[in-house]
Formats: C-alpha cells, structure tokens, sequence
C-alpha cells in the first residue's frame, strides 16, 4: 500500500482586503502575500504587530480611534466593513490557515519529506483556525462562523492525519497502529461530513458544499477499507484466519461503496481506488481460498470483534500573536501605556514574592545542615588522610636533605662532647689533688697543735694558704653545678643523636620509622561509605547553590513589559499565572533537593556511627604521626644548639683548667711554706724528734703563685650564678669522666614530652665572663 497513488486534499482561497489606514507598506505586503512559507511569515508579523498596535491604541469597537476596516466574504464575494481592529486580526489569522491549506495541498507527497511538510501544514492551518473560532467573534462573516471554522479544523486536521498515515505506510509500521492511524482519518471526516450535511453550513458554503461532502464521504469509506485491509494484516500475523476473512471482506465491500461515492473525481482518485481494489482483493480471495481448503476456522461477525480505535497523532498547532521569534521587533516598543508600567510593578512583586518563599526553604534547610555537620565534625578533605602516609612530609624531606649534604654531623657531635669530657675530667682532677693538699696541710696543722699546744701565727707565717682555700672552695663549687649542666647536656645529646641518625640515612629508613594505619578491609568499606556520602551531602550543597542561582538570574532577567502591553486588563491575574509557571520546574527541583536532605542526613548518621572506631585508631595514628615528625625535625634544629654549647663548655672548662692549675702551683707552694714553717716552729721549741706526720719531707718547690689581686678578679668573673642553671641544683651528684662517658640510654623516637627536653633549660648554658 505504499506506493498507493495520493488523495486530493481539500484547500481553502484567501480572503481580499479593503481599505484600512495602516503602514501602506505593511499592509500591501500583508494582503498580496507570495503563495509560500514567506508568505506565512508575513501574516504572522502583520498580525503580530497589528496585536502591538491594539495594546497601545482604543481602535476596538465603539474606541475613540476606531476606523472602517473593509475585506471580502469568500462564499459570497460581498464586500464586509467593520469599525474594529480586531476584525483585521481576524481576516488576516483566516488568511494564514487559507495559505498553510493552500501549501499542504500543493505538494504531491510522493517523498517522505513531502509528506512531512504537507503534515506541518495542515496542522498550523488547524492552530490558525482553533485560535480564531476561540479568541474572536464570530459574527464578522460567514466564512468566520463558528460553524465554518470547526468544519475547516476537522479537514485540516483529517488531512494531516492522512499525510501522517502515508508516512506510516511508507516506513512499514506494524499493522496494527496503520489501522488505528487509518481509523482516526476517518473519525476526523466524519466530523467534518456531519457539519457538510448540516442544512445551516450547507447554506453558508452555496456551491462547494457538495464537492466537499462528496470528496470527503468517498475518502470515509476509503480509509474505513484501509483500516480493515490492515487489521486483516494483524489477524493474519496472529494466525487468526477466520478474523482475516472477515476483516478482508469487509475492507473489500467498503472500497466498493467509495468506488460508487468516486464518479466524478479526478483521475487521481480513480487509480487510487483500482490500486487499492487490486491490493484488498488479491488479499480476501488467498484469504478465503486458504481457510476454505486449509486452516477450515469458523468465519466470525464483524460486529463480534472489536472495534478499531483510532489514534489521533496530529494537533492543531497553537498560534502566537506576540510571539517575538514570529512578529519581529515591535514598531510601537516606545508607546507603552501606564497600566502596563503598573502591571510590571505587581508582577515584579509576585516575583519577589515567589523568590521569598523559596528561599526561606532553603535557608531553613541549610541551617539545619550546617548545624548537623558542625555536629559531626567531619571534614571531607581530611577524613581520609591515608595519602599522606604514603610519602615523606615536606618539612622533614627539607632537614633529610640538609643532613645529606653534612655526612659527619652525628661523629663531629660525638666528639665534640668526648672533647668536652676530657677537659672536665682534667679540671676535676686538678681541683681533687688541690682539695687533697689542703686537707693534708689541714691534717698536719691539727696534729701541730696537739703537740704544741695553741701557737700564736708568726709574723713570718705564710698568708697564701687561705686564700688558696677559698679560691678552691669557689672553683669546686663552680664545677660541682657545671657538672650537672654537663649531664643534661650530655642527655640532650643522646636523645636527639639516634634521631640525627635517622635523619641522615636512606629516605626508606625515615618512612619505616613513620606509623603507617593498618586498615582491615571492613574498616576500608566503612571508610569508602563514609566518604561517598559525604560527597552527597557536597553534590547536594552545590546543585542547591547552582538551582539557587538559576532562579535568581531568571527572575532578574523576566520582564514581560511587551506581554503586558497586548493583554487586556482582565487578562493580567492570568497572564501572571502563566508567566509564573515557567518557574515551576526549578521549584519542582529545589523541592526535590530540599527533602532528599533528611534521608542523606540520616544515611550520613548511620556511616557515622560504624565510623566512629575506624575514626579513634586514625586519631591514634594521625597523632604518633604528628609527634613523630616534629621530635625528627627538633632533633635537626637541636643539633646546632648543642654543638654550640658544648663549644661553649669546652671554652669554659678550657678556662677554668687554666685556672686550676694555677692554683695548684700556688697551693703546692703555700702547703710548702706552710710546712717550713711548722718545722721552725718545732726547732725553736727543742722537740728533739719530729712527730709522725707533722714534719717530712716537703713539696718540690713550684711556680710562684699569681697574685692575689688577680685571683680574686678571676673568681668575681667565674660566679656560680653565672654557670648554673639554678641556685636549687646545689648538691647533686658529681660529674667524673667515667659517669659522663657512660652516656644513659636514649629514648629513641619516643618523643619527648617539652618538659623532657633538657636543651629547655640550657638558655644560657655556659655564661662565664672573660677576665
């Protein structure tokens, strides 16, 4: 049936126009448009800016600018005037579904682009003709009745319907919905037949009502035959060969009835019929031929099976007046009437109105979120930091590669202390033999005195020895608290000398030594959840802000100034609703946004909840990492403090073994004096024998001692409260070469709390004034 030969299809003559005093040009071009899609574009602008035109100026009926307006009734050819713009509007929306008529049945339809085409314009002839028999009176003309106009939106409408069915033909759709395509074909021209043989229109049209009436009672049966010719398809294709015969039959005795209905058409129609007669028959007879010697199926009543239904694919497509992409730029734009500034400000208020509303939703809705979310505590770029275990930090790649550059920094550490514990071993040394020196020379003087009794000092007696005395006394205290500032000194260094080590070695050692998570894949699962919700929860906030944002620019951005300007003042509550609407899907969205937040927020709570251990051991381990990394790079800053205190103490022990050892010299010269003078003094008393122990042989003499004016400058400048660390410290245990070089244990990388760091207490370590 494809290749069937096309129906004539029925078109309509264009109304001709009187005088109207409008734009000469506009008008000229409106009422001799060319035969052709520009000719319909100029109809549709015409009308549009005639639309303009009426907003702005009271050319309506019984208006103060009214004017004659003159065009002609088609049926009749009389000349018909009225004093109303809108009867203009009306002839030319009559004209413009006359010219989409006029250029559907043009076209042969032979190509699918054809068929396409003539559909289109059936349908737009249709919206032309909906548009005036709802939106205007009908009284201006016959040719405008109501009756007339619905009868031409039935033929347009039919008429596209059968374009539509050639194209279902042509691309070989199932059977089943051709014959419903086909049935509503013939529902459409039933309507339009019943209005042909209403003796009322049949009077309006004179004598172009039985042509139509005829051509269209013809195409009824016609396509009733096709209907059924394609449900014969459909029965044959469910193997229901009784339902064949009979749908076969039927379809064979309706083409019979539209080949009596043809006589008179054109040829055309004629060979449509005979190539449809040798498609229908060809079918009923193989039909009947092979139930009577075959299949035998009981040949059912066609009033027993079900009744097509027909299926309406085309619609009358709508027409608008103000249409911007259709009527142009608006010649009147400047003319705008106060109510429509007005009318502006109350939409504008409606607006407002609307965005209040929706955006007090939102806001209540994201309070609630922030306040669940600062609840939670829970970042989503930090909730899962395992990356950072992954690589050495910055901070510490920064003091490795400094130390790589410095291979000898722990042995230049170690030795500069070995350095500083021989100087301290060599000063406590000299202090303890000049302590033993003066307990020697006090022993003897006791026992002197046992023997002699109390003996007045001599005038030769010699003076140096107490100030020996007190000069050691000094030193030995000073030593005592160096002591104690050598052993925390020399703890600092042990603590910070294996991570120095560390730090100086293979980069691999220093990530070993990083505490690393270790997750179970349970842990991983809760962990992965956890963060795809939170992703929800983010993919939420911004489609929320992105929605938020469309509405704002779309209400900024709506001014329907011109739409007010062609409404009439009744029309406004309703165009306001209608303009409102275009708002209504963002609002169905932000909806839908707003109340899936209880449910990702309920989600959220769950994951929480089954996080909240794997959370503690991250804790944990974030935490030892942190601590980890900031004992290694103290342990680096730390090196150059102790490599310059113990420079500094090493100075000072440097100094002050310089100056023990002067005061040995003198000591060893005063206990000689000393013990000269005992000796005269047992001379001079007649003691026959030398007591034991109080004579003897006496030191080899010595340097002379330094002065004692200088002495005493040199213990000024070396005070204890220069060198010790508190005045407390007095007493603690002192420091000799074997306890210093058996340095306590380390701590290793366990991270000493800031109370723990002996270097705290170092600032100033050696502070003694140079004499």
């Amino acid at each position: 049936m494809e290749a069937v030969p096309r129906m004539p299809m029925i078109w309509l003559d264009l109304k001709e126009a009187g005088e109207f005093a409008f734009n000469a040009a506009v008008k000229k071009s409106a009422v001799s448009v060319p035969r052709d899609f520009e000719g319909c574009s100029t109809l549709r602008k015409y009308l549009g800016q005639l639309h303009f035109l009426q907003s702005r100026i009271p050319m309506g009926a019984g208006q103060d600018a009214a004017v004659p307006i003159t065009w002609t009734e088609i049926f009749s050819g009389k000349a018909v005037t009225h004093e109303d713009i809108k009867y203009e509007q009306a002839c030319v929306l009559y004209n413009l579904g006359a010219l989409h008529s006029m250029l559907g049945a043009m076209d042969k339809r032979v190509s699918e682009e054809g068929m396409k085409v003539s559909c289109t314009h059936f349908q737009c002839a249709a919206g032309a003709f909906t548009y005036l028999r709802d939106h205007f009176p009908h009284s201006y003309s016959v040719d405008m009745s109501h009756q007339i106009l619905s009868l031409n939106i039935n033929l347009m409408l039919g008429q596209a319907q059968e374009c539509l069915l050639e194209k279902s033909m042509l691309d070989n759709r199932k059977s089943f919905l051709v014959a419903r395509i086909s049935a509503q074909v013939v529902d459409y021209y039933k309507e339009a037949c019943r209005a042909l043989e209403n003796s009322e229109t049949a009077s309006l049209l004179g004598k172009i009502q039985k042509d139509w009436k005829k051509l269209v009672q013809m195409k009824i049966y016609y396509f009733a035959a096709v209907a059924h010719l394609h449900m014969g398809k459909q029965a044959e294709e469910q193997q229901k060969f009784g339902e064949r015969v009979i749908y076969f039959q039927s379809a064979l005795d309706k083409l019979n009835e539209a080949i009596k209905l043809a006589k008179g058409q054109p040829e055309t129609v004629q060979e449509a019929l005979r190539f449809t007669m040798d498609v229908i028959g060809g079918k009923y007879n193989s039909a009947k031929k092979d139930n009577d010697f075959i299949y035998h199926e009981a040949v059912p009543a066609l009033d027993t099976l079900q009744s097509v239904k027909g299926a309406p694919l085309v619609k009358a497509l709508p027409v608008n007046p103000t249409d911007p992409a259709v009527t142009g730029p608006d010649i009147f734009a400047k003319l705008v009437p106060m109510a429509a500034h007005e009318a502006s400000s109350l939409y504008s208020e409606e607006k407002a109105k609307l965005l209040r509303d929706v955006m007090a939703k939102i806001e209540a809705k994201n309070e609630v979120l922030d306040q669940f979310m600062d609840s939670m505590q829970l970042d989503p770029e930090t909730v899962d930091n395992l990356d950072m275990y992954n690589h050495i930090p910055p901070v510490l790649m920064e003091k490795c590669a400094a130390l790589s550059v410095r291979p000898d920094t722990v042995r230049n550490l170690v030795q500069s202390m070995q350095v500083l514990s021989g100087v301290f071993t060599d000063v406590e040394a000299s202090l303890k033999e000049i302590r033993d020196l003066l307990e020697e020379d006090e022993a003897q003087e006791q026992k002197l005195q046992e023997l002699l009794g109390r003996v007045p000092t001599a005038p030769g007696s010699p003076p140096g020895l107490a100030e020996v005395s007190k000069e050691c006394s000094k030193y030995l205290e000073l030593h005592e608290k160096a002591s104690f500032t050598n052993t925390e000194l020399h703890r600092a260094m042990n603590l910070h000398l294996g991570n120095l080590r560390l730090l100086g070695g293979p980069l691999e050692q220093v990530r070993a030594a990083l505490p690393t998570p270790s997750l179970s894949e349970d842990d991983k699962q809760v962990l992965q959840n956890l963060k795809r919700i939170l992703a929800k929860v983010q993919e939420m906030r911004d489609q929320r802000l992105s929605l938020e944002q469309q509405l704002r620019e779309m209400i900024q951005k709506d001014d329907i100034t011109t739409s007010l300007v062609t409404t009439d003042r009744s029309e406004m509550k309703k165009l306001f609703e209608e303009q409102l609407r275009k708002y209504d899907q963002l609002k169905v969205y932000l909806e839908q946004n707003l109340a899936a937040q209880e449910n990702v927020l309920k989600a959220l709570t769950d994951a929480n909840v089954k996080y909240a251990a794997v959370r503690k051991g991250l804790a944990e381990v974030e935490h030892k990492w942190n601590t980890t990394v900031q004992t290694l790079v103290a342990s680096y800053e730390a090196y150059e403090d102790l490599m310059k205190k113990s420079q500094e103490g090493k100075d000072f022990y440097t100094d002050l073994e310089g100056k023990a050892a002067k005061l040995l010299e003198r000591a060893r010269a005063a206990c000689q004096a000393s013990q000269a003078h005992r000796q005269q003094l047992l001379e001079s008393n007649h003691v026959g024998e030398t007591p034991e122990g109080v004579g003897g042989t006496p030191e080899p003499p010595a340097a002379p001692p330094a002065s004692s004016s200088s002495s005493l400058e040199l213990l000024a400048s070396l005070t204890p409260e220069a060198f010790s660390l508190d005045a407390s410290l007095k007493g603690k245990q002192r420091m000799n070469k074997q306890n210093f070089l058996q340095a306590q244990p380390g701590e290793g990388l366990r991270g000493p709390r800031p109370s723990d760091d002996p270097l705290s207490m170092l600032d100033p370590l050696w502070t003694l004034n140079k004499a």
